[in-house]
């Protein structure tokens, strides 16, 4: 998991801005990160058409060296990475540039066929670093010797194997992107244009935003965005949706870090749940009832919420539902049909793993429900029946809030199954009250006792039955 960030438009500090989106972005990875910008002709004297400068390390308070932060530039591309390929070292870190320093690109994913692509650039270009993403760069200067700089970037991404995302900028300062598996999101301001990927990073600037779906690219210059098909250079006319999400949300406000943040936000979350999604959940449960065979499928916090939808569902409901990994449900897939119903959980609705089993249940003409919590995300696109959580941001590594908006939802479900809502939202109303008893300073006092003795110990077991072992896998 990395983190892209992209500016194009009127501010002339693009570098700067670039650098404070990768901060936002900074739980997507940890171990590098840079910023690239296309440097104004007139004020540089370093004769190097892109500027680049990359640390290792944790973003934190991190800053740029002085000649990119002092730039006059409104252009620029930056990258937080998660180390693959090659080391943590500065040589690895993002944006990674072409030999003559007229191209920048940074990438998400991971480039399959990368060394027999690297084998035939070798001759001809200088690699400086280990990772699978400098092939990209260098691909693309490669078809510039024949094409135009969009047409050399979509040749160039149609020869990877793998799941990509890339961002890419021009010295003339043009960027091009292209997605087949990784989110990018683009944003539309005023006179002003955004890439990443994650829209937290775009919130403090707008709310009108462009999802890329896969096999897409897009252009990105001061006169607008261009979005085309990859495959025929199609173009293509992209709905901009509008985020409900305010900037407070992904902002630390007076906590000290995200985490506790997000835990103090439950009670509230919980009781939006109740008011929010009562309709929701009694139309997945009509939708449950009609199916013949219903699967549950996530990966890491939300499979642990599946499963406790599982229990729920039987021990309360006396209801059958299959639980799987999603990485392992292409074993279960020889029971699917039309008549199914898959109902996929997932906090930023672009879990790769739960992506790809939802389209071959499509193939099947299965019924797909995604609970999720990012609006415009891949799953949520997917889905027959698209369910927000309405947690907001989560941020904070440890999944907190949007684990517990999940079982939230589920017992709304489990109750609506027994045509008994309002009792599921009696239970959910105490659960808020007892929430928000734990968070008061005396138990918060105790619970720092208790994470004082835990923090000496060598090893710690969680154990827990029932209902409560799927929340003892999470705390594990």
């Amino acid at each position: 998991m990395c983190g892209i960030f992209g500016y194009v438009g009127k501010e002339k500090d693009s570098a700067n801005i670039v650098l404070n989106g990768l901060k936002i972005l900074e739980y997507r990875g940890y171990d590098s990160w840079g910023v690239s910008a296309v440097s104004d002709k007139i004020q540089d004297t370093s004769n190097q058409p892109i500027m680049v400068d990359k640390h290792v390390g944790k973003i934190g308070n991190g800053k740029l060296d002085s000649n990119l932060s002092s730039l006059i530039s409104n252009f620029a591309i930056g990258h937080t990475r998660w180390a693959t390929h090659g080391g943590v070292t500065n040589a690895n870190a993002h944006p990674h540039l072409s030999c003559d320093s007229s191209i920048a690109l940074v990438h998400n994913g991971i480039v399959e066929n990368y060394q027999d692509l690297k084998k035939d650039l070798k001759n001809n270009h200088d690699f400086k670093s280990d990772t699978d993403t400098e092939v990209i760069v260098h691909l693309i200067e490669e078809q510039m010797e024949k094409k135009n700089f969009a047409d050399s970037v979509r040749s160039a991404f149609k020869k990877l194997k793998g799941l990509n995302s890339i961002a890419t900028m021009s010295e003339n300062g043009q960027i091009v992107v292209a997605k087949n598996g990784s989110p990018l999101i683009l944003g539309v301001g005023k006179n002003e244009y955004f890439l990443t990927s994650d829209t937290s990073a775009i919130l403090p600037h707008t709310k009108k935003i462009i999802f890329l779906e896969d096999g897409q690219m897009a252009t990105i210059d001061m006169k607008g965005i261009k979005i085309f098909s990859l495959e025929d250079n199609r173009k293509l006319r992209i709905p901009i949706q509008t985020l409900n999400w305010k900037f407070s949300q992904v902002s630390m406000g007076k906590y000290p870090h995200f985490m506790i943040k997000e835990i103090h936000e439950q009670p509230r979350i919980i009781r939006n749940i109740i008011s929010e999604l009562e309709k929701p959940a009694k139309d997945l449960a009509a939708d449950i009832k009609k199916a013949k065979g219903t699967f549950f499928i996530a990966s890491g916090t939300a499979f642990h919420a599946c499963l406790a939808g599982t229990y729920l569902f039987s021990k309360i409901a006396d209801y059958h539902v299959n639980t799987a990994v999603a990485s392992e449900f292409n074993y279960l897939e020889d029971f699917l049909n039309p008549k199914s119903l898959i109902i996929a959980l997932s906090q930023s609705g672009e879990t790769i793993d739960v992506v790809e089993p939802l389209n071959r249940a499509n193939r099947k003409g299965s019924r797909i429900a995604a609970v999720v919590n990012s609006l415009g995300s891949s799953i949520y696109r997917m889905a027959d029946v698209k369910i927000l959580l309405g947690a907001g941001t989560e941020i904070a590594v440890a999944s907190t809030k949007a684990y517990t908006a999940k079982l939230a939802f589920l017992i709304l479900v489990t109750y609506s199954l027994l045509e008994n809502i309002r009792e599921g939202k009696r239970i959910l109303v105490r659960a808020a009250s007892e929430v928000e008893r734990l968070l008061k300073e005396n138990n918060i006092k105790e619970i720092k006792k208790i994470a004082k003795v835990l923090a000496k110990s060598e090893h710690i077991y969680t154990i827990g039955r029932g209902i409560s072992y799927p929340t003892a896998l999470e705390s594990a």
